[in-house]
């Protein structure tokens, strides 16, 4: 990669490469972008294929944690790191704390939090050597599992989804197929289903499937099933890159608001499902509740705070849905515009800070 060029290109800021040799660390921290705050985004940890494609990943996510803190309204800019290995076998105490220094020699620039391959004992290791990190166990005053936050954000999400579609965020009596039947989607099921929602679902796991037909009285299919079936709303809460040519013809719902990151696999499948009038809730705006969930660790963490935070996600995706009709947009470049508006104003903020500091500052030498 042309690493220079490509951070230029995109506007990063900052790229550290860290190696501890008696550990086995090979970690990429990147910072895309601070104007908003500190950089907030998880550790990954992956077997790459090689190490530009690591950097790669650590660049993309970086800029999407932007993007998605942007978003969701909170004072923090976006990072990412992912670590070199398998999570499997790889890890040891020394390498979490060695990657722990590097994060403090950043002086809080950045902060760390689980992701893909890490875990809260993980978290727990590095906040032994920096302040910097969230999603520690609950004895160091953590928030504990966000699963439950992120699915009441996706069902907030949905309900204001739901009011453009239909006229009414009322989820009564309307037909929701969830793919997936995880924590955050299980937990999804249960405010849907307490308001009166059918639910049809599938999940590759049997005995998730099955939990949700008990519990809720969903309707199981099959996983290759779930695009064709008749409903109004279909809820992606598991792979990515599921909004695609092959299933986009197949879907009869009127809105797609799920919990998966990463839902349209190109671009053009979110313009294409905008012309076909499907109000889209962009994955990264509606599934930020467990971000916003551990940003709030950083004021010691008040669960009703957080709470509050996670309901403006249903007024996040009103605005994303204004800009589209406003801009005339698909709603996924809407989101983009509302966190890009957002950042640009705060950074005019502070060029006219600046501007009236020097100002003062030269009248006092005159």
């Amino acid at each position: 990669m042309e690493i220079f060029k490509y951070m230029e290109t995109y506007d990063y800021e900052q790229m550290v490469i860290c190696q501890d040799k008696q550990s086995g660390l090979k970690a990429i921290i990147c910072i895309h972008d601070t104007t908003l705050g500190p950089a907030l985004g998880g550790t990954r940890m992956w077997t790459y294929d090689s190490e530009d494609a690591a950097i790669e990943d650590a660049l993309r996510l970086a800029k999407g944690m932007t993007y998605k803190n942007a978003a969701a309204g909170l004072n923090l800019g976006g990072g990412k790191t992912v670590i070199i290995g398998d999570p499997k076998k790889d890890k040891n105490e020394e390498m979490f704390r060695a990657f722990g220094r590097y994060i403090q020699g950043l002086n809080g620039r950045y902060i760390t939090a689980e992701d893909v391959g890490t875990t809260v004992e993980d978290m727990d290791l590095i906040y032994q050597e920096t302040p910097f990190v969230t999603g520690v166990s609950p004895a160091f005053g953590s928030s504990g599992n966000p699963s439950p936050v992120t699915a009441y954000g996706v069902y907030r999400g949905m309900k204001a989804a739901a009011k453009e579609a239909f006229g009414t965020d009322s989820l009564e009596g309307k037909t929701i197929a969830v793919q997936g039947v995880g924590h955050v989607a299980f937990t999804l099921c249960k405010h849907l289903h307490e308001e009166g929602a059918s639910l049809i679902v599938t999940d590759i796991n049997k005995e998730a499937v099955q939990r949700a037909v008990e519990a809720f009285g969903a309707k199981a299919v099959e996983p290759s099933e779930i695009y064709s079936v008749d409903c109004d709303i279909f809820a992606p809460c598991a792979l990515g890159a599921i909004i695609n040519d092959e299933t986009i013809p197949q879907l009869k719902a009127k809105v797609i608001a799920g919990a998966a990151n990463n839902q349209l696999r190109e671009t053009s499948h979110g313009d294409l499902i905008h012309e076909m009038g499907i109000v889209y809730a962009p994955d990264y705006v509606i599934n930020a509740g467990g971000v916003i969930n551990v940003a709030d660790e950083l004021n010691g963490y008040n669960r009703e705070r957080a709470m509050r935070k996670v309901e403006t996600i249903y007024d996040n995706i009103a605005r994303v849905i204004e800009i589209s009709k406003r801009d005339r947009i698909p709603t996924y470049l809407a989101a983009d515009r509302l966190a890009e508006e957002r950042i640009e104003r705060m950074r005019k903020s502070r060029s006219q800070f600046l501007l009236n500091e020097r100002h003062i500052l030269s009248q006092r030498v005159r």
